[in-house]
């Protein structure tokens, strides 16, 4: 699955599932424009790809802020030539909001922004440039997109329209043969938790809800981007693929 000459863009790939495609994507040969909030985590991953002989720019951008995202498709452009593959991964997880304890709208409007918000934004600019190179988009969901959760109510709703906004998106998109698709993890470990503040070690009780008892690695997910991304999937497009150790199971 040869990349060579392909340009890919990675929203949140400072670290776990965005970091892991970053160099994944950079391993097969592709260039590629890694954006986050954390500069050091940033070279952290700029580093792995430059050794893996990747051309790689990074992107300093918070995508939430609409004055920082609008910058992140054009500096792609302007290095690289061009856009083949869109990778929104960014997002963000917070525990705790609900209509009972007073706090949803103080965490709706924040997640809704980073999580949905965002990614129409950028995919409405990277679309013209997709559409000259025939390209694809990959979005990240989570399984919290069909599987409620009273802890988190802004969190879940961001994600299930992430995932009809996907579907619409490769119907519109699909007559000027770009693809777009959705790639739906269950626990996977990374830093969203340390991120939204949450101590506890959360990932042991989620291995438990899983039928194959275990939570993934960012590169198991980083796999099937690289492979629905790539020409082998060139017939797939408006699909949800679930990759959660069974959690939908139970």
């Amino acid at each position: 699955m040869s990349f060579a000459d392909k340009v890919v863009l990675v929203t949140g790939g400072s670290s776990g599932i965005g970091a892991a495609a970053a160099v994944l994507f950079a391993k097969e040969g592709a260039a590629v424009a890694v954006v986050g909030r954390n500069r050091a985590k940033l070279d952290s991953v700029a580093q792995r790809c430059r050794e893996l002989g990747a051309r790689t720019l990074l992107i300093t951008a918070d995508i939430a802020n609409d004055q920082e995202a609008s910058t992140i498709v054009q500096k792609t452009i302007d290095e690289f030539g061009k856009l083949d593959v869109l990778i929104n991964n960014a997002g963000i997880y917070l525990e705790g909001d609900g209509l009972l304890n007073g706090k949803i709208m103080e965490s709706y409007d924040k997640i809704m922004n980073t999580n949905l918000r965002a990614v129409v934004n950028i995919t409405n600019l990277a679309v013209p440039h997709l559409v000259i190179s025939k390209g694809n988009i990959i979005n990240i969901s989570s399984t919290s997109g069909s599987k409620p959760s009273s802890l988190a109510l802004s969190y879940c709703v961001s994600k299930a329209g992430l995932d009809q906004f996907s579907r619409v998106a490769a119907l519109e998109l699909a007559p000027s043969g770009v693809r777009v698709n959705i790639v739906s993890p269950g626990p996977v470990i990374t830093d969203i938790l340390d991120n939204a503040g949450i101590t506890d070690n959360l990932f042991e009780d989620w291995r438990l809800m899983t039928a194959l008892k275990r939570v993934a690695a960012p590169e198991e997910i980083g796999d099937m981007l690289v492979f629905l991304a790539s020409d082998k999937a060139k017939s797939i497009t408006g699909a949800n693929f679930f990759i959660d150790n069974g959690e939908l199971l139970l």
